[in-house]
């Protein structure tokens, strides 16, 4: 095979989406509402990968987890609001996106977002109508690093997961891939914090960028 994997599947924040402002904005609205001071782009980066909890946690350190989970509703509708309004592709990704639609590839997208809010993501860069697929965290009865989702949509799209590769920037989507059976992409530009160490994920090829995968040659056989 000398064109890129028939389907592409991506994770959305930190894999195909710069999220971290739009999420940034959101904590913001609750510490403002708290007469807390803003946050740093830079403090709330490396979690933006793990979720809206991840992100509270280290956000609001003090509070405990009762009261951190009672956040999470008010800052998911925080985000709602703030959604495209900040965040863009990563640099090198429409590219990509680009160079595997003109191989006659398809791609989608698999993330933990929840759905609605992953859906409200894609107009704004006219994804709505390139992506073939789009599983969010509660699409089905379970989420990553479950394999079940990237099972779903290579079934789905009607390719065998091993001629599929997914794309991830989190341990969670290299786990939820090797369980598919589909070989893997670390995403290296996107969120991590200080003590991972992603060559231990042993995913198929690590990228330091997009641009890296422009090449058909460097994706995983």
């Amino acid at each position: 095979m000398t064109g890129f994997p028939r389907l592409v599947l991506f994770d959305l924040d930190g894999t195909l989406l710069d999220s971290a402002p739009d999420m940034l904005a959101a904590i913001n609205v609750l510490r403002a509402a708290r007469g807390e001071t803003p946050a740093a782009l830079a403090e709330l980066r490396p979690h933006v990968s793990r979720g809206a909890r991840a992100m509270l946690a280290a956000s609001f350190p003090l509070l405990d987890d009762a009261a951190r989970e009672a956040l999470v509703q008010p800052f998911l509708d925080a985000y709602e609001r703030e959604i495209g309004l900040h965040g863009r592709p990563f640099d090198g990704i429409e590219a990509m996106l680009a160079a595997i639609e003109a191989d006659g590839a398809r791609w989608g997208i698999v993330t933990n977002k929840p759905e609605y809010l992953a859906r409200q993501v894609l107009p704004a860069f006219d994804w709505d109508a390139r992506s073939a697929i789009l599983v969010g965290g509660d699409t089905l009865a379970e989420r990553k690093p479950h394999p079940l989702p990237l099972q779903h949509s290579a079934r789905v799209l009607g390719i065998e997961p091993a001629r599929c590769v997914y794309v991830g920037d989190d341990e969670r989507d290299i786990v939820a891939a090797r369980a598919a059976g589909m070989p893997s992409v670390v995403a290296l530009w996107g969120y991590r914090r200080g003590d991972d160490d992603p060559a231990a994920w042993q995913g198929d090829v690590m990228a330091e960028t997009p641009h890296d995968l422009l090449n058909p040659a460097q994706w995983p056989r």
